[in-house]
């Protein structure tokens, strides 16, 4: 499941961990009950965290769980869902000592880091298994192809492709209304690179939003609806949302942990990042001492969100390139598509082990 948080600290994607927080007023939406001036430290620092919903609560099991930890030294983590695409310019400027992705940093953005002297650490944490759903009273659809996915979503379809029969002439003559990740998320970007052969190649005229928990309620409340997002929402639903086995390369599978583990849901999943700016990762003992919290606990804070952990040896070899501090991405700026997590770990390694660590 998911985690919730109390109402008091959850708005429009933001949170504020632990009572010893600093709320950035900014951030918060004018319902959210203030933080009492005995709760707040002027002194504790705060490490601002955006981007991707897909990975927002991994990071927010290990934010709470790293407030928890400090005891004396307490530090204010700032997490916020913007989508991968804006979090990654907020990184790339130097707004943020870490970005949260659900998909590799792109040539775009490897250009505007390096006009800002932004270098940085690319740690994978978990695999994701987008997942397209539908209404549980849906009682025609269990399965859907590759192609049907294609048919439905490329950028041809608009205002064409607008009823289910349209899609697989075996399913009924009613209108079909959609739900997905706005063009900020990495969802977005991937889905429609392993679905229509480019990340821009989208339909637009359907409900869109970077915050999968809107998705999750725009395919709830509507029983002739069909959406995509990240597989960690899907599981925190149950019974709530129904989940299409996919039709690709490697046979028909549903989104499931151990389909995704054994590399049978091809190809919509893949591994999920976060980034951390190096200067900040030196020069800022608490962004040092979160970013180590993390990546020790990777596996246990990966499983409390309900996500797909990595294999439990890989998270060591996580740590090891943190410790190493090897800089750089292992994907040159592309978006590859069936990639396993053990060939992008052993790409990571095999492409920055030249470099030489502090």
């Amino acid at each position: 499941m998911v985690p919730k948080l109390p109402a008091t600290v959850q708005t429009r994607g933001v949170i504020a961990c632990s009572g010893l927080a600093v709320l950035l007023g900014a951030w918060l939406a004018p319902s959210v009950a203030p933080v009492p001036a005995q709760a707040q430290s002027a002194a504790a620092p705060v490490v601002r965290i955006e981007g991707s919903s897909t990975v927002f609560p991994i990071m927010e099991a290990a934010a709470r769980a790293f407030q928890k930890s400090q005891g004396d030294r307490p530090v204010s983590i700032a997490l916020k869902e913007t989508g991968s695409s804006a979090g990654m310019r907020s990184f790339c400027r130097g707004e943020i000592p870490i970005t949260n992705a659900s998909r590799p940093i792109n040539t775009k953005e490897l250009k505007a880091c390096a006009a800002k002297g932004v270098t940085f650490i690319e740690l994978p944490l978990a695999f994701d298994a987008i997942s397209v759903v539908v209404h549980p009273s849906n009682s025609w659809a269990s399965r859907i192809s590759t192609a049907e996915l294609s048919t439905l979503w490329n950028r041809m379809a608009q205002g064409r492709i607008k009823r289910w029969n349209q899609v697989n002439a075996a399913w009924p003559d009613r209108p079909i209304n959609l739900c997905g990740p706005g063009a900020d998320s990495g969802t977005f970007d991937y889905f429609n690179k392993a679905i229509n052969g480019d990340p821009a190649n989208s339909r637009t005229d359907y409900t869109a939003s970077e915050d999968d928990n809107v998705l999750v309620r725009c395919v709830e409340k509507n029983p002739l609806a069909l959406g995509y997002f990240g597989f960690s929402y899907y599981r925190a639903q149950p019974g709530k949302l129904k989940a299409l086995a996919i039709t690709g390369p490697r046979g028909t599978w549903p989104p499931t942990v151990d389909n995704v583990q054994k590399e049978r849901y091809v190809p919509l999943s893949r591994p999920l990042f976060i980034y951390i700016n190096d200067k900040d990762l030196v020069d800022r003992s608490e962004v040092r001492r979160f970013i180590t919290f993390t990546v020790q606990r990777g596996l246990r804070f990966t499983e409390q969100a309900g996500a797909i952990p990595l294999p439990p040896d890989t998270y060591r070899v996580v740590e090891s390139k943190l410790y190493r501090h090897l800089i750089g991405t292992s994907f040159g700026g592309e978006l590859p598509i069936g990639l396993s997590i053990n060939e992008a770990i052993r790409r990571s390694f095999e492409q920055i082990r030249s470099k030489s660590p502090r």
